[in-house]
């Protein structure tokens, strides 16, 4: 059959687009934990119809960052540990795969870029910059992620990622990410040195230093539980 004149591409940018802005206002805190998220204002406040944002929900409680049971409002979900260490534990394996299957195909260019994502990391850690430091943080994790071209990689990091980068900001807000500047310099070494195995364990690893956020929300969550017995 002919292919239509009309393009279904401005409706899935917009889909797309209200799904990040949503997606980003939960994880910068803009919508707080626990807030009550009525389609009908969402809607209005992003100039958009209700169907889209409707849809951007729907996703939303996929990734865990909304929250919805049968004949109860939706909300902003809240920080749970078991919900965030299931994420770090998907996020952390596939970034080492990402890493494996990219060390071979990055260029120089590429490693120059990891090279200048992690000064500004750096820089805005000193800043205490949290949404600076996830921008840079996301930059230099995500080009072994373009290198490697793995479709799969790619919508499972979209998906269990934004889980993370919520505990994430209370770390890059101040200087206790310090070790992921050591971490993101030694892995960018060793993509310059083609070393596969040590890079992929490395980027692994730079996962793991949420570790001690992770205890102290579980601990915050058992003592909010015991309160209420």
């Amino acid at each position: 059959m002919p292919v239509p004149e009309s393009s279904i591409a401005p409706r899935a940018l917009l889909r797309d687009d209200v799904y990040l802005r949503l997606r980003d206002s939960i994880v910068d805190g803009t919508l707080q934990p626990g807030e009550q998220l009525r389609d009908q204002e969402l809607a209005a406040w992003l100039g958009v119809s209700r169907t889209p944002v409707r849809e951007a929900l729907l996703r939303l409680q996929q990734a865990g960052l909304v929250s919805a049971l049968p004949g109860r409002s939706t909300r902003v979900a809240s920080l749970d540990a078991r919900a965030v260490r299931d994420a770090q534990a998907v996020v952390a394996a596939m970034h080492e795969l990402a890493v494996r299957e990219a060390v071979p195909q990055l260029t120089s260019s590429d490693v120059e870029r990891m090279r200048q994502a992690n000064l500004r990391f750096a820089t805005a850690l000193e800043a205490g910059d949290a949404d600076a430091a996830l921008e840079a943080d996301d930059e230099l994790h995500g080009i072994p992620v373009a290198a490697a071209g793995n479709a799969a990689v790619s919508a499972v990091l979209e998906q269990y990622t934004p889980v993370l980068r919520r505990v994430e900001r209370l770390r890059f807000a101040s200087l206790a990410g310090r070790g992921s500047v050591v971490l993101h310099a030694r892995l960018v070494d060793l993509c310059e040195q083609g070393d596969v195995d040590a890079a992929a364990r490395v980027s692994f690893e730079t996962w793991q230093t949420l570790e001690p956020l992770l205890d102290s929300l579980a601990h915050d969550a058992a003592t909010v539980a015991e309160q209420g017995d």
